[in-house]
């Protein structure tokens, strides 16, 4: 099955969202509210979730979608939801994508949309998993986010785009300014590509992991959070494969795209806690752009990471990633280095 339809409106929705985090981080000052779980929220999150749930009702009416914001915050204070609102139709006038993607006409369609992506999940059907602001932390700090869309169709993730404002289009660039802005896509089966995010007219070009013989010839990419992934043991598992180089620290989904591209090779998330559940849309498109790139997923055991137990990954414990000839060697390292 072709999901080509799929793929240029995700394309449209992430550039129209990644256009509206631009406007927030060039032109407001960025300050978040902090949900239950102590993780932050900015109105670049509530907007961007907002048009890319409207853009995708609009084609798809019936997909459902599991978005990580809701709208309870805009009900329940005028003054954040016209801040919302305004950005959002300022965001909308720079893009012309209006006869692919439908826009937004109300402020009670705006939330109407943000909370469409309440799903639960499951492992039939078809599923978009939504990060509209992946990396909230770099946001927050200007370092890299990334606006993270993915279609799963019966739990397997079969369309992904990424789009990440703050990374360089050209990674060996020795400009101390590089153009900035790049569009990670994927299909199943059909290759990952990059376009330049803000620059139209650009071509799509393939993508693909670096060509190493070894795992001691690699270059780690890791979260700056130390809350997100152990980093000490990380380093342990470094130095057990050889490797010498020093590791890439950034934020979100940016590190799927960077080692999928050729930026680095290695990409782990270890557990912090036992009990902790990763979340299926910090995952889902970064998925899908590491197998087209030449790449294998897993979790720390070797499983294959199950999209379609909910809104968790709770079946599988950590990430893997890395190239097909090596991700066996960096997995059997894991695994001595965590004792599973």
């Amino acid at each position: 099955m072709s999901f080509v339809l799929e793929r240029k409106i995700a394309e449209l929705a992430v550039k129209r969202a990644s256009r509206l985090a631009k406007l927030v981080a060039d032109s407001h000052d960025v300050n978040s509210i902090t949900k239950p779980d102590q993780s932050p929220v900015t109105i670049a999150d509530f907007g961007a979730q907002a048009v890319i749930i409207s853009a995708l009702k609009h084609v798809f009416p019936n997909d459902k979608v599991v978005g990580e914001e809701d709208a309870d915050d805009l009900r329940k204070d005028p003054k954040l939801r016209e801040t919302v609102w305004n950005l959002v139709k300022e965001a909308t006038s720079h893009d012309t994508f209006s006869n692919d993607i439908g826009v937004i006409e109300t402020p009670e369609e705006m939330m109407d949309a943000i909370d469409w992506g309440n799903y639960t999940g499951g492992p039939k059907g078809r599923m978009w998993a939504l990060d509209p602001i992946d990396g909230t932390k770099g946001f927050l700090r200007k370092g890299q986010y990334a606006v993270c869309l993915a279609l799963a169709v019966d739990s397997e993730v079969v369309v992904g785009a990424i789009g990440c404002p703050n990374l360089p289009i050209d990674y060996k660039s020795k400009s101390e300014n590089p153009e900035t802005g790049v569009l990670f896509t994927a299909i199943a089966n059909e290759g990952a590509f990059q376009t330049p995010l803000f620059i139209d007219g650009r071509r799509s070009t393939k993508i693909e992991f670096n060509s190493i013989n070894s795992a001691a010839e690699a270059t780690f990419c890791e979260s700056v959070e130390a809350g997100h992934s152990s980093h000490d043991t990380q380093a342990k598992i470094a130095k057990a494969l050889g490797i010498t180089k020093p590791s890439v620290r950034m934020d979100s989904q940016a590190k799927y795209c960077s080692i999928a591209r050729g930026d680095g090779d290695i990409y782990l998330r270890l557990p912090v806690s036992a009990t902790y559940e990763e979340k299926i849309w910090d995952h889902a498109a970064g998925n899908v752009l590491i197998r087209e790139a030449g790449g294998v997923v897993t979790d720390m055991f070797g499983n294959k990471l199950d999209f379609g137990v909910g809104r968790t990954l709770k079946n599988n414990k950590g990430v893997v990633a890395a190239a097909k000839n090596i991700h066996p060697e960096v997995l059997a390292a894991v695994k001595a280095a965590t004792g599973n």
